[in-house]
């Protein structure tokens, strides 16, 4: 266990690096620049600009100086953001991502699983009709449009729940079924195909005719023996959660890092480009060898080795 996981961790890295060295060569590709605008600044101006944040250096020079400082724990200072660090913006608003993304995620494995399992075992009734008809809504509707008809039904109409920001509870209520949804449905239609795969086992016929009750053989023989494609899913689930509601975050105006990096596309801010995705591309190194941990405990059958 302990071999694999320094095996696991070396590759991490190396993803990591791998991400950071293409995204940062890709983002000077790209037409155009941090202080590109509207506004023609007077040459002088622009020189000293990019003297300040020393983008008339080569770009190996740039590349050297940022990875230099990346080792350090610096993500350098934000060209939107005047006298801000990256870090301390990802600092700020990391944690509103996380809580979204994790009551998200919440609501996903909640609801999936639950319909998944109550689907395979109601095969070819009307709830499983209903369930795979609801599922393949949620999968065919994209969050943003699901946040839009929440903020309408729920706001507007029924003025449950408010409409925007995130100051109360309540303020999290939508935006986390906007974005839990989608996964929900398609973890409901993943564990109906694994349930209903193991319910077809010898081993779950044998432990029915042994006379254990209808509950018992699905919660102790079948359910965990099914959980593995859901494990597998749910690991990078999680990291697109917590790290890739930008939409959900713009239509609700949750200042998360989604706002964040919307802004800083729209207005080329590398370093804050740059943070924001070491910040997801970490999450899904970490969450990928937490779900072959889990899966190699669910599965005994499984040798990490």
């Amino acid at each position: 266990m302990a071999w694999f996981l320094v095996k696991r961790l070396i590759s991490g890295v190396l993803v990591i690096f791998a991400v950071a060295t293409l995204t940062f060569f890709l983002m000077r590709k790209v037409p155009g620049g941090p202080f590109d605008t509207e506004k023609i600044h007077p040459p002088e101006i622009q020189k000293n600009i990019d003297a300040k944040y020393h983008l008339n250096d080569p770009v190996y020079v740039q590349y050297y100086d940022y990875m230099s400082e990346l080792l350090k724990g610096d993500l350098g200072p934000s060209f939107k953001y005047r006298n801000r660090r990256v870090q301390h913006i990802l600092m700020d608003t990391f944690p509103v991502s996380a809580k979204l993304g994790l009551l998200a995620l919440l609501i996903s494995v909640t609801f999936g699983v639950s319909a998944g399992v109550i689907s395979a075992v109601k095969r070819d009734t009307v709830i499983d009709r209903l369930s795979i008809f609801g599922a393949s809504l949620g999968i065919a509707i994209p969050s943003f449009v699901l946040g839009a008809f929440f903020i309408w039904l729920f706001s507007f109409k029924l003025r449950i729940f408010p409409a925007a920001l995130w100051e109360t509870p309540r303020h999290a209520v939508l935006p986390a079924l906007a974005l839990g949804l989608g996964p929900a449905s398609y973890l409901a239609r993943l564990t109906r195909s694994s349930m209903l795969e193991v319910l077809a086992k010898d081993y779950v016929r044998t432990a029915r005719a042994k006379g254990l009750s209808g509950a018992k053989v699905i919660l102790k023989h079948a359910l965990r023996n099914s959980m593995g494609p859901v494990v597998t899913v749910v690991g990078p689930l999680v990291a697109m959660l917590v790290t890739g509601s930008f939409i959900v975050e713009k239509i609700f105006s949750v200042p998360g890092m989604g706002q964040f990096f919307i802004t800083a596309v729209t207005n080329r801010d590398y370093p804050l480009i740059m943070g924001v995705t070491l910040v997801y591309t970490t999450l899904i190194v970490i969450m990928n060898m937490v779900v072959d941990v889990v899966y190699s405990l669910l599965d005994p059958r499984v040798r990490l080795e």
